[in-house]
């Protein structure tokens, strides 16, 4: 089955001066742009391509790699404008329509927009700026629970927090308290569900919750312990923007961390800070 949007492996069945006719199944033949290929590309083989439409609505086959596929969110370049719609930058040589009927506000070219990847109804690459329709705002699956590992995207900022995409799926939030790193609009990441509420949102920090990121934030602490000198002017009564300056965690995530690390007589903390053990 020919997945449009996405990469296939299809074979070879003919070589033209213009290019390889590809096997595409039911969709018939598709033609690889000499431009796209290779001296070692041969009949039989088997080719890694990605397939779109032209601006003729052909089928066509390039080894490029774009900067999304259907059903990703990606952050975008407006390149232009049309009567039809605003044009964005995908990476391949033919670039992706944002119809206005898929525009909260009007496109302008120079601008950059987050958007949701998608085949319309005659299989054209289509993009759009309305993230609500792809994304649900609750887990009413009960999907997830406190510190799974999730994928996100980087969406807008609120008065709370910064919203993101969850697994391609959920609308979460990263209140703005827990947020220990630069987080800018598209980003891709890991990171970790905070919690469920009652109202089935989901909350998510950047940082794995409880013992296991504590023990990852000691590991940094001591590392950075050695590259120093072993000695680091923070101790558990520092301020938590000196803290969150120096490591990005939180005053509480740090005193957690040079707990442990004084538990297991790596270190010793004074009122100046904290010092290596020989």
């Amino acid at each position: 089955m020919l997945n449009i949007g996405r990469f296939n492996e299809l074979t070879v069945l003919r070589q033209l001066p213009r290019g390889l006719q590809l096997d595409g199944g039911s969709h018939g033949e598709i033609l690889l742009p000499k431009q796209y290929t290779s001296e070692d590309m041969k009949v039989g083989d088997t080719v890694k391509v990605f397939i779109y439409r032209d601006s003729e609505d052909r089928l066509i086959a390039t080894t490029q790699t774009p900067l999304a596929m259907v059903g990703d969110f990606a952050y975008l370049n407006v390149v232009d404008e049309s009567p039809v719609g605003a044009f964005l930058d995908m990476g391949l040589q033919r670039d992706i329509l944002v119809p206005f009927s898929e525009q909260n506000n009007r496109l302008e070219k120079g601008r950059k927009v987050l958007v949701r990847i998608y085949l319309d109804d005659s299989d054209r690459l289509t993009a759009s700026t309305k993230l609500d329709t792809f994304l649900y705002d609750t887990d009413e699956t009960d999907a997830y629970k406190t510190a799974d590992e999730v994928n996100i995207v980087v969406g807008a900022k609120t008065d709370l927090g910064i919203k993101v995409i969850v697994d391609g799926t959920y609308w979460g939030l990263i209140y703005h308290s827990d947020v220990f790193q630069p987080l800018n609009r598209g980003d891709k990441l890991k990171a970790y569900v905070k919690r469920v509420r009652e109202d089935k949102k989901i909350e998510i920090i950047i940082q794995k919750p409880g013992f296991a990121r504590v023990e990852g934030l000691a590991g940094d602490v001591l590392d950075q312990l050695r590259s120093e000198g072993g000695f680091i002017p923070l101790s558990d009564k520092s301020a938590p923007d000196d803290i969150k300056k120096k490591f990005r965690c939180s005053k509480n995530s740090y005193k957690q961390a040079i707990g442990t690390l004084y538990k297991q007589r790596l270190i010793r903390i004074e009122k100046d800070g904290i010092y290596l053990e020989a």
